[in-house]
């Protein structure tokens, strides 16, 4: 049976000049976001500011998640033109923080890690001055196709466990919540700023959340996104709560008492919402902790 989806949930969609330019950009490209594939609540407002999440190594994934709306399927040879075209596209767009994300691509011997060692280089080469988060698959847990990211030197290292693990069989059945967090504490242990995010409204239980928490911590996980699952499509998995605005705002607040340095839950928080404001906060108590 399906529920009904709250007031705080409703979201206006809007389309401005911002809008209208930044999609021209990402289309001539042909270029790919997250923010249309994942069919984000946070796309009119996100591309209203001029700001967008690449999405690299095409638009198919060679998973597919029981969450996601992202085409599954066998996926294209990645463009090697691609980096260029994304380095272009972030300095049109006129971005000082760039947020970059790709398809998982098993069908790849490094998982496609070599490619985005070429788009992290490629952005830097033209936007010297750009911040550059990305947020990857697991990479099948390779320790040495996640080593090549972490060699590139991202400004913020992101890898999303998704959910709790006692769902991952239902939701993320090619996926495995202890390579996850392997991954994460490869790039923190390697210095990075290390950032995660999970849905809620699963099925899951407060004290899961509570356990994947305390695991973030363990690793030494420094930001944490929290938000409302919101089935895309039909064939998708269907929500199972709602959580209230009071029940994230708890969620934030044990997730500090816990010892994670910043979270950010809220019915529309993604993995990229407002992902700016996060990473310079971050970098800027790290470097102010080091000098």
């Amino acid at each position: 049976m399906q529920i009904t989806k709250p007031a705080w949930l409703k979201v206006r969609y809007t389309v401005n000049e911002n809008y209208q330019a930044l999609q021209k950009i990402v289309h001539r490209g042909g270029l790919h976001t997250v923010c249309e594939s994942a069919r984000c609540p946070n796309q009119s407002e996100c591309w209203g500011r001029r700001t967008a999440t690449l999405m690299i190594l095409g638009d198919v994934c060679s998973r597919a998640c029981r969450f996601c709306a992202v085409e599954a399927g066998k996926p294209l040879p990645p463009d090697p033109e691609e980096p260029v075209k994304v380095a272009r596209a972030v300095r049109e767009m006129g971005l000082r923080y760039a947020v970059i994300t790709s398809v998982t691509r098993d069908d790849l011997p490094d998982g496609g890690a070599r490619h985005w060692v070429d788009t992290i280089n490629a952005i830097r080469r033209d936007n010297a001055a750009c911040t550059i988060e990305v947020l990857v698959p697991d990479f099948q847990g390779d320790p040495a196709a996640v080593k090549l990211i972490i060699e590139a030197a991202p400004d913020v290292f992101g890898h999303n466990l998704e959910t709790v693990p006692e769902l991952y069989a239902r939701v993320r059945p090619r996926a495995d919540y202890q390579r996850s967090l392997a991954v994460l504490s490869l790039a923190k242990r390697a210095g990075l700023i290390t950032k995660s995010g999970v849905m809620v409204g699963l099925g899951e239980t407060p004290n899961q959340i509570e356990n994947l928490m305390r695991d973030l911590c363990r690793i030494g996980c420094d930001i944490l996104t929290i938000g409302q699952y919101l089935q895309p499509t039909v064939t998708n998995l269907p929500v199972q709560k709602y959580i209230t605005p009071e029940e994230f705002a708890a969620l934030r607040q044990r997730g500090l008492e816990l010892g994670i340095r910043e979270v950010v839950a809220g019915p529309l928080v993604r993995s990229s919402y407002h992902a700016e404001e996060l990473g310079k906060l971050i970098s800027s108590t790290t470097t102010g902790a080091s000098d």
